[in-house]
């Protein structure tokens, strides 16, 4: 099922969209949602046409808006010579496809929707398996509307058919590709298991890098780590993972993993897809949630990753919180303002500041993943001591007769090779061998 590619077409898509709102619903939820849905719609290569919203108890069985509403949406459809309609809600197959026969144009709603950006978006093979897995998986129940043209009303003797013999067919061929992608996607599971052993042996901590989507993730991993990924104000403009060596001046090393951003109503689909991708976070040593401060729904984005990162089990990893876009902030509100006092960190990735804070604000939160202890490694082991630079951090180093003294905070990993050398202690061997950093993180 990939409806990707609508960038590249000549005249963008004419869309209305729509959202349901229940009485426990305030109104002005029900139009920033609607707002961040035609953001969805431009990231895909649309446009927004018209919106229309319904105060209903509950969804309607048969087409999930009322019979009005729906007249209401296909003569607003008509007027503006809208060729798609986007509910903002889940619709079922059966609703998605009397929506579509009341209105007469192709109908999705906002699990399709993000589908199709991501599959638009996913560049390395990895991110176009983890998408097309998504993608069938939602497909496959949706198949009856696809031969409605070959059915027969009823059921039992001469109602089987050429479209009941099509459609079991088109069941096979995608449950066979389904588990062929999650064979392919075992594989990858498996070589990134081997990255994140190369960098438990390098003892370099890694930290991953989480938040809303258009957060401006991107943006602080190419600050931070030299990176030069793609980024712009949009929803999910990547998708791909990354990882990056950080070797700031006077402070311990560690490696910077960006994600996929997340995003309220993030399709199950998709976490259930990027499960590999997303088990990197379980490995980190420190999450760094990047929140838009600029956004007036700051607080629910936080509220949508933490939701996210609760289904996956992450919910009590170490947390160090980045207030970005603080250059696009006026005036400070008493949300943000509560943050900073519970340890959160302004910083702006587009212009650097308040980055040498994050940094120490990292450096602290990976603390204790060090051991801080004292050598005196002879002159003729230079390497060792290159070892201790390039792993750890050095708090003071003195020059005697035997050797260089140093005083530094080391991981676990290393402490194997230094054990001959230390003076205030021995630590026994792990049995650990050295692993360059940078080979750790490709």
């Amino acid at each position: 099922m990939k409806r990707g590619a609508t960038s590249t077409r000549a005249t963008r898509e004419r869309a209305v969209i729509a959202a349901l709102r229940r009485p426990s619903q305030r109104r002005f939820e029900i139009d920033e949602s609607l707002e961040e849905l035609a953001g969805l719609v431009t990231a895909a290569g649309g446009t927004v046409v018209g919106r229309v919203t319904q105060d209903r108890d509950a969804p309607a069985p048969g087409l999930f808006f009322g019979r009005g509403k729906i007249d209401e949406i296909g003569q607003a459809a008509r007027d503006a010579s809208a060729v798609l309609f986007v509910s903002d809600d889940p619709l079922s197959p059966i609703q998605e496809r009397n929506i579509s026969q009341a209105l007469g144009i192709k109908v999705i709603d906002r699990t399709a929707l993000i589908l199709d950006i991501f599959a638009q978006r996913a560049r390395t093979s990895e991110g176009k398996l983890q998408v097309e897995l998504a993608q069938l998986t939602y497909l496959l129940p949706r198949l009856v509307g696809q031969w409605t043209h070959l059915e027969r009303l009823g059921g039992g003797i001469g109602t089987r058919g050429p479209g009941e013999t099509q459609l079991e067919s088109d069941r096979r061929v995608i449950r066979r590709k389904v588990m062929q992608i999650r064979r392919q996607l075992d594989s990858v599971q498996v070589h990134r298991r081997l990255q994140r052993q190369g960098r438990r042996r390098a003892g370099v901590p890694v930290v991953a890098l989480v938040g809303y989507t258009n957060a401006g993730k991107t943006t602080l991993l190419n600050r931070l780590g030299g990176a030069h990924g793609r980024a712009a104000d949009q929803l999910f403009v990547t998708l791909d993972p990354a990882a990056r060596l950080v070797s700031p001046p006077g402070l311990a090393p560690f490696v910077l993993t960006d994600t996929v951003g997340f995003i309220q109503k993030l399709p199950a689909q998709l976490v259930a897809a990027f499960k590999a991708t997303l088990e990197e976070l379980a490995e980190a040593a420190l999450l760094m949630h990047v929140v838009d401060a600029s956004h007036p729904r700051a607080r629910e984005q936080m509220a949508a990753v933490y939701q996210v990162l609760g289904a996956l089990g992450l919910e009590g990893r170490p947390t160090l919180v980045a207030l970005n876009k603080i250059d696009r902030v006026n005036e400070v509100d008493v949300f943000v303002r509560g943050l900073v006092t519970e340890g959160a960190v302004p910083v702006s990735a587009l212009t650097g500041d308040g980055l040498p804070a994050l940094l120490q604000g990292t450096e602290a939160a990976l603390r204790p993943t060090r051991v801080r202890c004292r050598f005196v490694i002879p002159y003729a082991r230079i390497g060792v001591m290159g070892a201790v630079y390039e792993r750890g951090r050095v708090l003071a180093r003195r020059n005697q007769m035997e050797g260089i003294e140093l005083e530094a905070e080391v991981p676990p990993p290393l402490l194997g090779m230094l054990a001959p050398y230390r003076t205030d202690g021995s630590a026994g061997s792990n049995g650990s061998e050295r692993v360059p950093v940078k080979e750790a993180i490709r």
